[in-house]
Order: structure tokens, then sequence, then C-alpha cells
């Protein structure tokens, strides 16, 4: 009899089986999800921490960025990466996309360039929405002083060699639809 209503919708064709199923699912997941087991207290601490510990980045970028300013380092910064940037050949083709402030943007490169890139030769700077290809040692001077100018910085490893001339898979070619 407790069901008496569902059975007469049923009977009616007013309802069909697996909206009764689904409608049992769904009460049987609202009640599991009012059960409270201490995780919605942990969630909120750990998202707290986290903010915390990006006011506190922030707080420590906007210091180095306050002292360097003052220094006159900032517009040094600015007139070395100008002036050494690498300008792109006209036969660029090959877009390199990096991600700054949670957008990605984009630069067409040639194999040279990419290659010099992925092998932390060289580093992207962006400033006042202009792209700039600079040396590796100036993008990480850019980097420990405004981070929100860097845009791509390569890891350089020591211990990690890349032999081109050994390459055992040097003779088969890769798809173009596997580059992003």
């Amino acid at each position: 009899m407790a069901n008496a209503l569902q059975e007469q919708l049923l009977k009616a064709g007013l309802a069909s089986k697996q909206k009764v199923r689904d409608i049992k699912t769904k009460k049987r997941r609202d009640r599991k999800q009012k059960i409270d087991d201490g995780s919605a207290d942990l969630k909120r601490e750990i998202e707290q921490k986290r903010l915390e510990q990006a006011e506190k980045d922030k707080a420590l970028n906007e210091k180095r960025f306050a002292e360097a300013t003052e220094k006159g380092q900032v517009r040094s910064l600015i007139t070395e990466f100008n002036r050494r940037a690498i300008s792109v050949p006209n036969d660029a083709e090959i877009k390199f996309n990096y991600t700054l402030a949670n957008k990605v943007h984009s630069v067409y490169i040639n194999e040279e360039l990419q290659k010099q890139l992925l092998n932390a030769k060289l580093g992207i700077v962006r400033h006042e929405d202009k792209t700039f290809i600079v040396p590796f040692k100036l993008a990480e001077r850019v980097n420990l002083l405004v981070p929100q100018w860097c845009g791509y910085l390569a890891t350089k490893n020591e211990d990690i060699e890349v032999v081109e001339e050994d390459d055992l898979y040097a003779d088969y070619v890769i798809p173009d639809d596997l580059m992003w």
C-alpha cells in the first residue's frame, strides 16, 4: 500500500517503470548526499589553505615587483627583452601554444625555434599584449622578477641529454595531427 499512487499511475499509463526506477535512484542518492561524513569540513579547510597560500604568493610577488620597480630593474628588463628579442621568420608555420594567466596564447615559429624552446635555450615573454622570444637566461630573470610576464620557460635538465643522432625512430614520420 506504500506505493499505491505509483501503481495507479503505472496502470493508467501516466508513468513508466523506467521513470519509477529513476525516481527511486534519485531519492537514494539524495539521502546519501545528506549524510555528513566530515569530508565537507575537510574540503573547506583545504580550500581555505589554498586561498591563504595564493594570497601569500600574490603578496610576495607584489613585494618583489615593488622592490624591483624601485631599483629600476623592471624598466631595464623591458628594454632588454625589447632589444634582445628574436624575430620570428616569415616562413614560420608551426603554431606554438603556451599558457599565461590561465589563457592559452600562441605564436607561430619555425622548427629551429621550436627545438630551442623545447631544449631550454629560449623562452617566451609576454608584455603589453606582445609576445617576445628571448634567450633563456633573460626569460629566467623575467620569471624571477615578474612571473606574470613569463609565458613559456622550459625546465633545464642537465641529467637528460637529447641525442638526435642515435634516435632509433628517426626514420619514422610523426603525423601532423598529433601536434597541438
